[in-house]
């Protein structure tokens, strides 16, 4: 068992935030797009990587960017057939979205192979639909 230790937040220092898009989502954090089934999230998503991807300013958001590199895993859809096609449906440049490949083992949020796939495309954004698929059962 860990010992316990306290932190006063006096001793926090104060950090900024960096944005990918301000002030919807930002870097380094954690963010779930929620809602029922049927709504549109992934569409939501997959509209975004294609902006991402070739570097397009988001909405409400005027900040100029470069194309950034997306690590996109789905486990409820087809890669062929309703991935790229929406992909492709934005004008995404697919050249910039990889995809982790689960056909040997299923992948989880502590697999290795997250943070090998990071180091090795570069990605700046991941993206994980639905992310319960992605939590290890030890997690739970």
């Amino acid at each position: 068992m860990a010992e316990l230790k306290i932190i006063s937040m006096d001793e926090v220092p104060v950090e900024e935030v960096k944005w990918l898009w301000y002030p919807y989502i930002p870097f380094g954090k954690l963010t779930i797009v929620h809602g029922d089934g049927g709504e549109g999230k992934t569409t939501l998503i997959l509209q975004l990587a294609a902006l991402l991807s070739r570097g397009e300013k988001l909405l409400c958001d005027d900040t100029e960017r470069e194309p950034i590199k997306i690590i996109y895993q789905t486990a409820e859809d087809g890669l062929g057939d309703t991935i790229k096609p929406r992909l492709l449906s934005g004008n995404a440049d697919c050249t910039q979205i990889k995809v982790i490949d689960e056909s040997e083992a299923a992948l989880t949020m502590l697999d290795e192979r997250v943070e090998q796939a990071i180091a090795e495309t570069g990605a700046r954004v991941i993206i994980l639909d639905p992310m319960q698929a992605y939590v290890a059962q030890r997690l739970i």
